[in-house]
């Protein structure tokens, strides 16, 4: 099992989910610090920054990691990109940092068609709104021209749109929380993963997963809402603390492996 130090308590949940997932590969390739730096070309005290949290790795220190390992280099990288621009957001994208957090020179990411497509689908809203406002108040004076030159009235539609029509509000998604153990293990009836890595921050059915068993076992996560907060973290480093984990707040395979057994 590895021991690694807890992360500065400080640093961003998506730089934190970026260096987790660096852990994670270094652990499964069995190298040690020196012979990474020698595959990768990038020195032993550099990784143990990077590793530790303390400064951000460049995009291609984390491109020669994943091609060691035998890792899809895309969603590494993809991660790489979230946590640059947390990075550059928490230090105002100063280069220096404070002591002890060194900010390494970052080369800027090649864009990629793919990177946001998020930004064209809310641009594609947008000009649907847009233009579904224009329809509508087209409609409204052409009726009101024909009104006037007496023309056959017609019935003029809303100026107004239908915000739920043009922005529909999705429900909240709503979590269980029924333990029951199957084979030998606990399943809070949200999601069966064993590998996840959650850290605080995170959302999702993963979390809501671990804030039930966490339940189960008797600490308080707070309400299991899927979301990774300070008391969902605080009820996790009990967890480790009592089983002899490292107790950083960080749910990987070891403290699944608590939370299920």
């Amino acid at each position: 099992m590895s021991r690694w130090k807890g992360l500065p308590a400080e640093l961003d949940p998506r730089v934190r989910q970026l260096v987790v997932r660096l852990r994670r590969l270094k652990d499964h390739s069995g190298l040690s610090a020196r012979q990474l730096a020698a595959k990768t070309g990038y020195s032993t005290s550099s990784w143990e920054r990077y590793l530790g949290g303390r400064s951000l790795p460049p995009r291609e220190a984390v491109e020669a990691m994943a091609r060691i390992v035998g890792e899809d280099p895309t969603r590494l990288l993809a991660l790489h990109e979230v946590a640059a621009e947390a990075w550059t957001e928490r230090r105002g994208g100063v280069s220096g940092g404070r002591a002890g957090h060194v900010v390494e020179s970052v080369p800027r990411p090649r864009p990629r068609r793919s990177a946001r497509p998020w930004i064209r689908t809310r641009t594609a809203v947008v000009v649907g709104a847009v233009a579904l406002v224009l329809a509508v108040s087209t409609t409204v004076l052409l009726a009101v021209r024909l009104d006037r030159d007496g023309g056959e009235k017609q019935a003029a539609p809303s100026a107004t749109p239908s915000w739920s029509m043009l922005s529909p509000t999705p429900s909240e998604p709503s979590y269980t929380c029924r333990p029951r153990r199957i084979d030998g293990l606990w399943y809070g009836g949200n999601s069966r993963t064993k590998e996840a890595v959650l850290a605080k921050g995170l959302v999702g059915p993963d979390v809501a997963e671990a804030q039930c068993l966490l339940r189960r076992a008797g600490y308080a996560p707070g309400v299991v809402d899927g979301i990774y907060g300070p008391l969902t973290e605080r009820a996790v480093k009990q967890v480790q603390r009592k089983v002899g984990l490292v107790v950083d707040g960080i749910i990987g395979p070891h403290t699944w492996e608590a939370l299920r057994g």
